[in-house]
């Protein structure tokens, strides 16, 4: 994680919405749940096109209606602020 303290305290703010860090590396996780794969599909498609626009993209699988998403900075091995950024919009569109 980068050392701004911003990012530490957004970072604090996004485990309030389910996020997690991963045990085993420098990201982090989270499993959202949709009503259908319809609606799986549809937020993919979103958060895909404003990943493209962050040029920073997910790991991430579906299975019908859930999505798993881990976030890092493979450039900079570990968490970063575009991390945040694209947690935060997940959310928001899933919401």
């Amino acid at each position: 994680m980068t050392d701004a303290l911003s990012d530490r305290t957004q970072l604090q703010e996004l485990f309030k919405t389910d996020w997690s860090l991963l045990d085993n590396r420098d990201a982090i996780s989270k499993e959202f749940k949709f009503e259908s794969f319809h609606q799986a599909w549809g937020w993919m498609t979103q958060v895909a096109i404003c990943a493209e626009k962050l040029d920073h993209h997910p790991e991430w699988s579906n299975t019908y209606n859930r999505v798993q998403v881990v976030l890092t900075t493979h450039s900079c091995d570990g968490l970063s602020g575009l991390d945040i950024k694209l947690a935060k919009f997940m959310d928001k569109a899933a919401s």
